[in-house]
């Protein structure tokens, strides 16, 4: 049998802490919403989507959501928060091919993935997203705002946290995969006191 990856299993076993903060993260993720409403479409890919708490907040505006998670018990947890919610959930990893066809979405949206990666998975997490996607790629994540106590765990998980708040929208600009860009122009737009939405438009032949 094939060991899953270290950050998979690090998720699976702390599915059920992440789950306590459900209301709290759809909340905010309501309001971030509602804030930028126009930039959505009607299919939605949220990828890496953890327990949930974003595919419910889009599927509450009647949108068609899919989630995509590599750590099974973290979906778990999202179907059980769910329940109720038209939201089709699949077990897959971004860095790899995602069973979808392309430009299969008009969004897709990662939040709060990218910078707990290494530079050459963020890559290959930029370059599927543009495969499957039509119209613009959204990246949720951190700004150049830092929190001490985020910067310490952050530390402490050993990810690349600090290279991404620096360089994340110019390591966006310059993905490539296949001497192909990824993404033809990338705007950022502040949407909270810590965080920017990276907004991408993918690069098509």
């Amino acid at each position: 049998m094939e060991r899953e990856p270290e950050s998979t299993a690090l998720f699976n076993r702390i599915s059920p802490i992440y789950g306590l903060f459900f209301a709290y993260q759809k909340k905010r993720y309501a309001a971030t919403l509602e804030q930028m409403h126009h930039l959505l479409g009607s299919r939605i890919l949220d990828v890496g989507c953890g327990t949930g708490a974003l595919c419910s907040a889009l599927a509450d505006r009647k949108l068609e959501v899919t989630g995509v998670e590599p750590a099974a018990r973290m979906l778990e947890v999202a179907r059980k928060k769910t329940k109720g919610q038209t939201i089709t959930f699949i077990q897959a990893d971004a860095t790899n091919r995602l069973p979808f066809e392309d430009k299969q979405f008009d969004i897709s949206i990662a939040s709060y993935v990218a910078h707990g990666m290494e530079q050459k998975k963020r890559f290959a997490l930029y370059h599927e997203m543009s495969r499957v996607t039509g119209s613009r790629v959204i990246i949720h994540d951190y700004n150049a705002n830092r929190n001490p106590f985020t910067s310490l765990i952050e530390y402490l998980e050993r990810g690349d946290y600090f290279h991404f708040i620096k360089h994340a929208q110019t390591e966006m600009q310059e993905c490539t995969n296949e001497l192909r860009r990824c993404f033809s122009q990338v705007e950022v737009l502040q949407v909270g006191k810590r965080a920017n939405w990276y907004i991408c438009i993918p690069e098509h032949e």
